[in-house]
């Protein structure tokens, strides 16, 4: 990929040296090296990494008595060879989980006790394998509703509240020095936030570790406020733990209100009013994207709580908002374009690091 300007001049890496992490989810090909343009961008650019698919349990443990290691392994040792800030997820989901997870023997109801049995097998053989290797884990993803209220997932069902404890338990003794963390989106609705605090300071208390919370970031090109993201990093500020934005794009589609955020359940059939930008991006939203990206940025830099942003993709060709919540569009969310190139939305986001770096020399 020939590079421009300011891939030549600026990585994000640098210009945030010292502030806070800075990396992309990846995906298969990427891990495989099938994406040399996407691998030198990582490299470029982000001293963190984090799976986009490949630790999620069906993809790692797809059979009671099976494990697949081998995309894993290739993901772990790219970090090491890169030397990256290495980041697993996720440990306990209700999405993407084998059906067997939760079924009991032929004929009886799953029992509790054989339900926590399989989460800690899960879990110490996962965590073990790689202990000192990925620094940090994803340890429950999603747990709460919008209104605050508890999922009801099969692990909340079968386990209740406490299935969040004993996971984090798990992990710890897993690998007592992997930092652990809580993951969500929509922590900008107040109501979700309070519960994840809540949830987080309780166990804090009690002596059970969660380094750190983090807010997805899928948001769109005005909602949530500049006053609503900043709000979420203060309060989850406040539990002692780390704030990150782990998952971050913007939307520049059009979006049913009932699917902002990131319930993968949820979907709505491919309409052209859904797809207007097939064809390419006008200017005008190339402007709001740069605009929005190079505010929420700054917003990051100002709070030192923050200690990591990962962007969940590198290229727009490889984002997952190609396929959800409306399979078959053509989206444009992250920094660089389908074909690897910096976006007005990248060059925005130096600008305004590279200002605020100024600003604290």
């Amino acid at each position: 990929m020939k590079e421009s300007r300011a891939d030549s001049s600026a990585a994000l890496r640098e210009i945030l040296k010292g502030r806070f992490l800075v990396g992309a989810a990846l995906n298969d090909a990427q891990i495989a090296g099938k994406d040399p343009a996407a691998v030198e961008i990582v490299r470029r650019h982000f001293n963190t990494i984090t799976p986009e698919n490949i630790l999620k349990w069906e993809a790692v443990h797809p059979k009671a008595d099976r494990f697949e290691f081998c995309v894993p392994d290739q993901f772990v040792a790219l970090g090491a060879w890169q030397g990256l800030f290495v980041v697993g997820h996720t440990l306990v989901w209700h999405n993407q989980t084998p059906a067997w997870v939760f079924e009991g023997t032929p004929g009886a109801v799953l029992h509790p006790e054989l339900l926590l049995w399989r989460l800690r097998e899960h879990i110490h053989t996962v965590v073990g394998r790689y202990r000192g290797r990925v620094r940090a884990w994803d340890v429950v993803n999603e747990a709460f509703e919008d209104d605050g209220t508890w999922r009801k997932t099969p692990w909340y069902t079968t386990l209740g509240e406490e299935f969040v404890a004993k996971a984090f338990e798990f992990a710890r003794d897993a690998d007592p020095d992997a930092e652990l963390y809580y993951n969500d989106y929509n922590l900008w609705k107040p109501a979700k936030r309070a519960a994840v605090v809540r949830l987080v300071t309780s166990l804090r208390k009690r002596g059970i570790r969660v380094d750190g919370i983090g807010e997805q970031g899928h948001w769109l090109l005005q909602d949530p406020s500049l006053r609503e993201i900043e709000a979420t990093i203060v309060d989850l500020a406040k539990t002692g733990a780390k704030v990150m934005i782990t998952e971050l794009d913007i939307d520049p589609l059009p979006r049913p209100e009932a699917l902002v955020g990131a319930d993968v359940a949820k979907q709505v059939e491919l309409t052209p009013e859904l797809d207007p930008h097939a064809e390419g991006v006008p200017k005008d939203v190339q402007r709001k994207m740069a605009q929005r990206y190079a505010e929420v940025f700054s917003l990051f830099v100002k709070h030192r709580a923050v200690s990591r942003v990962t962007l969940w993709g590198v290229t727009d060709a490889d984002s997952w908002l190609n396929h959800w919540p409306v399979p078959g569009r053509t989206n444009h969310p992250l920094l660089w374009d389908r074909l690897g190139r910096p976006k007005p939305a990248f060059h925005a986001v130096v600008e305004a690091l590279t200002r605020a770096a100024s600003a604290r020399a």
